[in-house]
């Protein structure tokens, strides 16, 4: 039992650190954002500039990246272009399918194990391969060995077959959980990367001194400088 508490232990610690990762790896909302008030000067007249918006900046849609994670879990990664996150996803979801295996595996070894103890049928005896061989099965075994078993250790053995078939059981549960919560996370990766797509987040903070003209009330326009600043 104690090596299974290890192996839980190990386990929580690997998928809360790749949930963790994925998590971590939402871009940044304190984006780069710039303000500006220089303004060109063409043939007298004073004129803003507005950026356009191409075609790809609008129907980036966070709906088709959800769609595609759900329906192929690490293709709404790759929709969004986070190539690198995609063996994460699948490091996931192999980790906790590793997981469910080995605890059914368990699950169904202990189940079959008390189902052979309790049946008083000396030709089923599979709880021999989980109980340990240093254990005599005359002082366990009544249906084997009646004149020389112990009631107390039978009973005993019957409850740590029980408690290891219930252990594994309920591991096995937390693990298909934790496969169903991973696979949302997946998704809701997805949408935030995608609703953050074209999200300016090069952490650049700097300070420029340009000249510039202005108008000025009773002139066309007047020499001045402009302070330009990113962040």
């Amino acid at each position: 039992m104690q090596r299974n508490r290890e192996l839980k232990k190990v386990f929580v610690i690997y998928i809360t650190a790749l949930a963790a990762l994925l998590l971590f790896s939402f871009p940044d909302v304190s984006a780069q954002k710039k303000d500006s008030t220089f303004i060109p000067l063409e043939g007298g007249q004073i004129t803003g500039v507005k950026e356009k918006k191409t075609v790809s900046d609008i129907y980036h849609s966070p709906r088709k990246a959800a769609l595609y994670s759900a329906v192929f879990p690490g293709l709404g990664q790759v929709y969004n272009r986070k190539y690198w996150k995609v063996p994460i996803v699948y490091a996931g979801f192999a980790t906790l399918g590793y997981f469910v295996y080995f605890n059914n595996s368990h699950y169904v070894s202990y189940r079959d194990a008390y189902l052979d103890f309790t049946d008083n049928d000396p030709g089923t005896t599979s709880y021999f391969s989980i109980i340990s061989k240093d254990v005599d099965p005359k002082t366990y075994a009544g249906e084997l060995y009646p004149s020389t078993y112990n009631k107390q250790n039978s009973d005993w053995m019957e409850q740590q077959l029980k408690d290891g078939m219930q252990f594994y059981k309920r591991n096995r549960d937390l693990s298909l959980i934790g496969m169903a919560g991973w696979y949302i996370l997946t998704i809701l990766d997805a949408v935030v990367d995608a609703q953050l797509f074209h999200f300016d987040v090069a952490p650049d903070l700097s300070m420029r001194i340009l000249p510039a003209v202005r108008p000025v009330q009773g002139l066309q326009a007047a020499g001045g400088i402009t302070c330009s600043i990113t962040f």
